[in-house]
């Protein structure tokens, strides 16, 4: 019997749905954290025996718990971070899905255990988030049962796992877009610079515009300074102090 025979055709809708909000999100402009908050809050709603659900993201710095649906689980997280062993490590190190319990994770991930019993949970499921091929963290359910997720709910994890993936690479798409304008931006601008304190060196001493941006690299050398920072000096150096203060006006009036 397939999944699909085995579920209300209701809760493969809301699976649906829940992924369908999670694309507006996106499509909206949010912040990762807020596509990551939809994406353990729509899941919780979601999958079956999901009481509660975070997202694990593993970086130079170490492990943290980016997104979650109760403050009260996030320590079984953090417990397992500060030993550097669990299941949610365990998820993202090996690339597969890892079902533990508080009886069976006592002798294999004795902090993990002793922590979830507190929180009163008694199974985990935690599958790995994969972006660009590279693993770099891990979902995780929380269930009280210690029979809870079965087949179906690791259908249903994967989904959700496959739409954090698709958030978080959208994100870095983004970020490494919205660099590269403000990097062209800052190089348009030093560009223009650079030309004026040529021109004001040409002006200043007859020589041609070669020369000029030679003796400009020169300066940037000798004082370890950058180019543009030297034409900048420069620059300031042959305005008066009301056209520098005009500028200074202009710019601050453009952040605004």
């Amino acid at each position: 019997m397939s999944i699909e025979e085995q579920v209300p055709a209701a809760l493969l809708d809301e699976a649906s749905e829940a992924l369908e909000e999670l694309a507006g999100v996106l499509a909206g402009g949010q912040t990762l954290n807020d596509a990551l908050q939809q994406l353990v809050e729509s899941a919780s709603r979601v999958i079956p025996d999901a009481e509660n659900v975070s997202v694990t993201v593993v970086g130079p710095e170490g492990a943290s718990t980016e997104a979650w649906t109760d403050e009260r689980v996030v320590e079984i997280d953090r417990k397992q971070y500060a030993t550097g062993d669990g299941p949610c490590l365990e998820a993202s190190r090996t690339q597969r899905p890892v079902r533990a319990t508080v009886e069976g994770g006592r002798e294999k991930w004795p902090e993990f255990a002793a922590a979830a019993e507190r929180a009163g949970v008694r199974a985990y499921l935690s599958a790995p988030i994969v972006v660009e091929d590279d693993v770099i963290g891990s979902l995780n359910l929380y269930s009280s049962d210690d029979r809870a997720f079965d087949p179906f709910d690791e259908a249903l994890l994967r989904l959700f796992v496959t739409a954090a993936s698709t958030s978080i690479t959208g994100f870095r798409r983004y970020e490494r877009s919205r660099r590269l304008v403000e990097h062209l931006q800052r190089a348009l601008e030093s560009r223009g610079e650079i030309d004026q304190a040529k021109g004001v060196l040409m002006a200043a001493h007859g020589v041609d515009a070669e020369e000029a941006f030679t003796r400009l690299v020169g300066e940037s050398q000798r004082h370890n300074t950058k180019l543009r920072d030297v034409a900048r000096n420069l620059l300031a150096s042959v305005r008066g102090p009301s056209d520098e203060a005009d500028r200074t006006d202009r710019d601050q009036t453009g952040d605004r």
